[in-house]
């Protein structure tokens, strides 16, 4: 009798945790999952004469994908992705293990505060920005020919160049963060037993403070890789519509071109990719708590 009250009120509690959270999944069913099952059945459809869909079963719109003209477009996305990623780590690694070292606390907020800053701008707003600062008329080129450096404009908007620092710009705080917290957990003491057993400053970082903050750079890898790989709108300003990337593409399969079945499956390599990233950071994220 004991153990069918405790089942029950363990039920209960259950029950009330499932209500509670209800909302949330129906929030997910109505605007995530059955969206994306549409998409799904979508990606195995054929294209319309004008643009409808035909629910005919077919693998050629995946098949298409491997087409030279996409597949050189998806490898570009890529490396974009990745080259924007590696320049987020060089340079918000050093800026998080700054901002957790600061022992000022007022101090360490303020630059917390700076970081997150951009966010309270609309992200098109903050692109329409670079827009002025990089044209042949902006910023850059004015301070570059007062100062005497260049005698005539540099060719700066309209270029990968122009992509890689609006990506860079509008990406960085999502490396920042996840760096600064896994940065913040590190143990001090840990540091000092490797100086005092005679490491150097080098050998300090690489076998100790680098492997301690690797859940922090994963995390904050995936979250700059995942949403550079799909982005379009910082291509279509900055590129100029010169620089095409997946996200472009698929936008353009949807709204120009019309064809439904192709952007689908494109949206779902894309889907693929993120979820298997998602399991790279479950597996190796986070460190293993030895019981």
């Amino acid at each position: 009798m004991k153990d069918f009250l405790l089942r029950y009120k363990s039920w209960g509690k259950e029950g009330k945790a499932g209500f509670l959270i209800s909302p949330a999944f129906l929030w997910l069913l109505l605007f995530f999952l059955i969206p994306l099952g549409i998409i799904f059945v979508y990606s195995f459809c054929e294209r319309g004469n004008y643009g409808g869909v035909n629910w005919n079963f077919t693998f050629e719109n995946y098949k298409q994908v491997l087409n030279p003209v996409y597949l050189k477009t998806i490898l570009y996305s890529f490396w974009i992705a990745i080259l924007n990623t590696v320049i987020c780590l060089l340079i918000g690694y050093p800026m998080a293990y700054y901002i957790s070292t600061r022992k000022s606390t007022v101090f360490k907020n303020i630059l917390l505060i700076l970081v997150i800053l951009p966010f309270w701008t609309d992200f098109l707003v903050r692109t329409y920005a670079w827009l002025v600062i990089l044209r042949e008329g902006g910023l850059i080129n004015t301070i570059l020919l007062q100062m005497g450096i260049i005698q005539e404009p540099l060719k700066l908007l309209f270029t990968d160049l122009a992509v890689i620092i609006g990506l860079v710009y509008g990406y960085l705080p999502f490396m920042i963060l996840p760096l600064y917290a896994s940065i913040e957990k590190l143990d001090p003491s840990l540091i000092e037993a490797a100086y005092d057993l005679g490491a150097n400053g080098f050998n300090v970082f690489w076998k100790v403070i680098l492997p301690l903050t690797s859940p922090g750079i994963i995390a904050g890898s995936i979250l700059v890789f995942v949403p550079t790989l799909g982005a379009y709108i910082t291509p279509d300003l900055l590129g100029g519509a010169k620089v095409m990337m997946i996200g472009n593409l698929i936008q353009q399969q949807f709204l120009k071109v019309k064809n439904w079945p192709f952007g689908s499956s494109l949206s779902f390599i894309v889907l693929i990719i993120v979820l298997a990233l998602l399991i790279i950071y479950i597996k190796f994220g986070e460190p293993e708590v030895e019981k």
